[in-house]
């Protein structure tokens, strides 16, 4: 298992997801995407699955994009093909979109150092829990870029203006303790805890509860800053109705009626 780039593995109703690049701190190169997407399909076809962990081998989290996939070579068409763009329309942007759109809920266990597309790849988890001495980097200004990989969607949303500019135009380095402030991650583990251990069990809440209903949350949550109240009023309503057919709804009900611990099954 050593050799490949994403390691997948299960504990109980649980997936645990490990980038496996540490001697590159877990940077991307297309075959580690092609690794995450297979993991995501083994998510998405096993119901018995409930949430995700996604973590990062080693010291680090994740470094963003590999720039050694880029073709700097002296020579011809030396702009065509150091063209950041191909790799994050081929690789990048669906990684994103699946994981937005992944049929559980997802926990970032954030063990170190994170810097470019990794502090997205951080913020795009529904929940990420970083280690007391973890840091975040978003470093794109540095080269030349823009934060990607959702990033410049995630910082508005989760830090507002003045802090999402801070952030992306200076990227200085930013602490755990100054990331859950600022609303970038969930939580941080407390000192000493292994941040892992700390994910799983969040992970394991949320695999317990009504799965469906938490996936609407997390999608009705994000369209409220793009559209109006009345719409968000009547999408709410057409949710409930369709939640409302579901087996964890009339189960969560009954056993609140019933004074017991409600039995979720996902469905």
């Amino acid at each position: 298992m050593e050799d490949k780039t994403v390691l997948f593995e299960t504990r109980g109703a649980v997936a645990l997801i490990t980038l496996n690049r540490p001697q590159a701190l877990n940077s991307f190169t297309r075959q580690m995407h092609h690794d995450l997407w297979a993991a995501l399909d083994r998510i998405e076809a096993d119901t018995s699955i409930r949430a995700c962990v996604i973590t990062g081998a080693g010291r680090g989290f994740c470094a963003g994009a590999d720039l050694a996939e880029f073709d700097f070579a002296p020579g011809p068409d030396l702009v065509k093909r150091a063209d950041p763009g191909p790799i994050i329309e081929q690789a990048f942007n669906p990684t994103a979109r699946r994981l937005m759109a992944l049929r559980v809920p997802t926990v970032g266990a954030v063990n170190g150092i994170v810097a470019g597309a990794g502090v997205s790849l951080a913020m795009t988890c529904d929940l990420s829990i970083a280690a007391s001495n973890a840091s975040f980097t978003l470093a794109f200004s540095k080269i030349g870029l823009i934060p990607d990989a959702g990033g410049t969607w995630f910082l508005i949303k989760k830090l507002g203006l003045a802090r999402a500019m801070g952030a992306a135009m200076l990227s200085d380095r930013i602490s755990a303790k100054d990331a859950k402030e600022w609303g970038m991650i969930w939580d941080v583990a407390p000192e000493g805890e292994d941040v892992v251990a700390a994910a799983l069990k969040v992970a394991e809440r949320l695999a317990a509860m009504p799965t469906k209903a938490l996936v609407e949350t997390r999608r009705m949550l994000r369209k409220a800053a793009s559209q109006d109240l009345d719409a968000q009023l009547d999408e709410e309503r057409d949710t409930q109705s369709a939640l409302g057919r579901t087996h964890d709804y009339i189960e969560g009900v009954m056993a609140f009626r019933e004074k017991r611990t409600p039995n979720f099954k996902g469905e």
